[in-house]
């Protein structure tokens, strides 16, 4: 029983053998999956996924990078289907200082008002953080995001930030990047922060663990990404999968 708490199954990299990809994680022993949506279009797709697989679950918000084509009835839109049954988080939101599409300053106050926007409908939020950490940490401690608390999505920082964010009501999701063999980082967090507090996820079909790395990521693979926490915590397989699970169905509200 694995929970992957971030997928994009709405991108078109499914759209040929998207059945089967799903058939295979369900083989590997994925039980549920969170769909992120993060823009107009991937949002409805993930709609109308979770509404046709009962193990999928939807969260809907806006991503960083395309900030500067939010509109207010974009987030007013957010908001109306954060009261579906299957919408189990915002986002995923945050800063992303690594593509220049949207000026810094848009990209702070669409964060703030997404924040803003999960206080009000009381859901957790999933962040998005590219070359953006001191900044997210500082809007994330002013906008009281700790009400909520959420997901750190595909974390890539330092276990000490990784600690902070846990005091903060976060939880930590590692992704493909802890099974690279030079990923530092990643390794160290899933080594610094206690079980109870990790999650985790593929965010395919990005960001493929070893040794699919390169190739498209699905859902099947983040069976990887269990086994790699397992082997750096010196644990078994089955208690890494059975507590990601019990974080991920907590943090999401999933009886």
């Amino acid at each position: 029983m694995l929970f992957d708490t971030h997928v994009h199954l709405n991108a078109d990299q499914y759209k040929e053998d998207l059945e089967e990809v799903i058939n295979r994680a369900l083989n590997e022993g994925i039980s549920q999956m969170v769909v992120v949506g993060f823009d107009r279009p991937t949002i409805e797709r993930a709609m109308e996924l979770v509404e046709k697989y009962d193990f999928l679950y939807a969260s809907v918000g806006w991503h960083p990078v395309d900030a500067i084509d939010m509109k207010d009835e974009d987030l007013l839109w957010i908001e109306e289907l954060a009261s579906h049954p299957k919408v189990v988080a915002i986002g995923e939101m945050g800063l992303d200082y690594y593509w220049d599409k949207s000026p810094k300053d848009v990209q702070k106050e669409v964060f703030r008002r997404q924040i803003q926007l999960a206080k009000r409908v009381k859901l957790p939020i999933i962040i998005h953080n590219r070359d953006a950490t001191a900044d997210i940490v500082e809007i994330l401690k002013e906008e009281e995001a700790k009400e909520v608390g959420g997901i750190m999505h595909c974390f890539s920082g330092s276990p000490e930030t990784a600690k902070e964010c846990v005091e903060m009501n976060f939880y930590i999701s590692l992704g493909g990047p802890v099974t690279f063999k030079n990923a530092k980082k990643p390794k160290e967090v899933a080594e610094a922060i206690p079980l109870e507090k990790l999650l985790i996820e593929t965010d395919c079909p990005y960001l493929a663990p070893h040794p699919y790395r390169g190739k498209r990521n699905e859902p099947s693979y983040v069976k990887l990404v269990a086994e790699q926490i397992a082997e750096i915590k010196g644990i078994s397989f089955e208690e890494v999968a059975e507590a990601t699970t019990a974080n991920a169905k907590k943090i999401f509200g999933i009886n």
